[in-house]
């Protein structure tokens, strides 16, 4: 799969040229019956699953902390010159977080794996989003694809561990107001958060695919598999921008799968794929993923 190609985060400004293709449907009987007879089913969401839940998306005009742009301190090279300033923005996203909860649709997704799997069908989950919202919901076959914002990666060491203190350490306690005019902070590389692991004290990052960074090998390849063996794929709040997960649905409907796009807006995917449900993703997902009348209780 092109995957291997396309493995390290970022954005890519070509889209195929798309012509003589039919207008995707909005037949929700249509998704329903073949729903009912998947038994494979794959569920991409991005931002704007989590959107709906008041999560912070930094995407457009609204995509800024402080005076910098968000994506601008989602890099390797942010963190190195001033690891300060982007523990700020991550402790605030944590901070935000903790007062955040699943809305609809990850309730539903995580519904629907749960019944299904009574029945030997799956549901797997390829998120692009870092929240932690669809396990918090009860989704458990979840593939991760830009890491977790409430776990942490040593950069002495590299250890890696599920980290959900608030704050994450005393020095960024009341830290992080996203106000254009609140000053960095500027805490000493000492007092950021330290590595615990055996005593090795090393800077701690967030343990996220930050731009430019070279996506999780395993889990690219147990996503991978499930999209090389799903009979439906869902296409959940997802801009199909960011590579490589942009391309994932696209390749899984040139293989003749059915693919349903969920998004308030179309994309550039949109006319690759069978369906597309216009709306806000807690109103158009619970139903096409509800028990099916074919369905054993």
């Amino acid at each position: 799969m092109i995957v291997r190609q396309l493995s390290c985060r970022g954005k890519s400004l070509l889209h195929a040229h798309l012509k003589d293709m039919a207008r995707p449907s909005s037949d929700l009987a249509a998704l329903r019956e073949i729903f009912s007879e998947a038994k494979n089913i794959a569920i991409i969401t991005g931002a704007g699953v989590s959107a709906e839940s008041g999560v912070p998306t930094f995407r457009g005009a609204g995509g800024y902390w402080r005076k910098w742009q968000a994506q601008k301190l989602a890099t390797p090279e942010a963190f190195s010159s001033n690891p300060s300033r982007v523990w700020e923005f991550y402790h605030y996203r944590r901070e935000v977080m903790l007062t955040k909860n699943p809305n609809p649709a990850h309730l539903a997704i995580a519904e629907c794996e749960e019944r299904l799997s009574k029945q030997g069908r799956t549901v797997t989950v390829i998120t692009q989003n870092i929240d932690e919202l669809h396990r918090r919901a009860g989704s458990k076959n979840l593939l991760e694809l830009h890491g977790n914002l409430f776990k942490t990666r040593c950069m002495s060491c590299g250890h890696e561990a599920a980290n959900y203190k608030s704050p994450i350490c005393a020095a960024l306690e009341g830290k992080g107001a996203p106000d254009p005019d609140t000053n960095d902070a500027q805490i000493p590389a000492q007092q950021l958060p330290r590595c615990e692991h055996e005593g090795c004290h090393g800077l701690l990052r967030p343990a996220v695919v930050w731009f430019g960074e070279t996506l999780d090998s395993d889990i690219l390849t147990r996503a991978e598999k499930v999209l090389d063996s799903c009979d439906l794929c869902l296409v959940v709040g997802t801009s199909s921008i960011v590579y490589p997960a942009a391309m994932f649905a696209p390749q899984v409907a040139a293989r003749g799968v059915p693919v349903a796009e969920f998004n308030m807006e179309n994309t550039p995917a949109t006319m690759r794929f069978k369906f597309h449900f216009h709306g806000p993703c807690g109103t158009t997902l619970p139903p096409a993923l509800e028990r099916h009348e074919t369905e054993q209780t």
